[in-house]
């Protein structure tokens, strides 16, 4: 993953994607460097343009809407718990006044 963000990196700064580029930016990410994996990378990133590849590329959205039930599930049980005190606290009274 840390040669697509090297890859990644040199192409924000407008650099171009080749084996010593690539390899400076990991050594200076403090990552091992795999000189055929670099040079199998670059050769993969060939003829691909990254601008389209990051348009294309799906994002999903599910962490979102995943957490906002949670939430309103937590706010009916602190309603109910609510409710329930309210309840006992009428009870209690009308036991005064019986």
């Amino acid at each position: 993953m840390e040669y697509v963000y090297a890859a990644m990196v040199l192409h924000a700064a407008g650099k171009k994607i080749d084996e010593g580029g690539l390899s400076k930016v990991l050594q200076a990410a403090d990552v091992q460097v795999n000189e055929a994996r670099v040079k199998a990378f670059v050769a993969a990133l060939e003829g691909i343009n990254i601008d389209e590849a990051i348009k294309s590329a799906a994002v999903p959205a599910v962490a979102a809407p995943a957490a906002a039930p949670t939430a309103k599930a937590e706010e009916k049980k602190e309603e109910k718990k609510v409710e329930e005190k309210e309840e006992e606290a009428l009870a209690g009274l009308s036991a005064l006044f019986g």
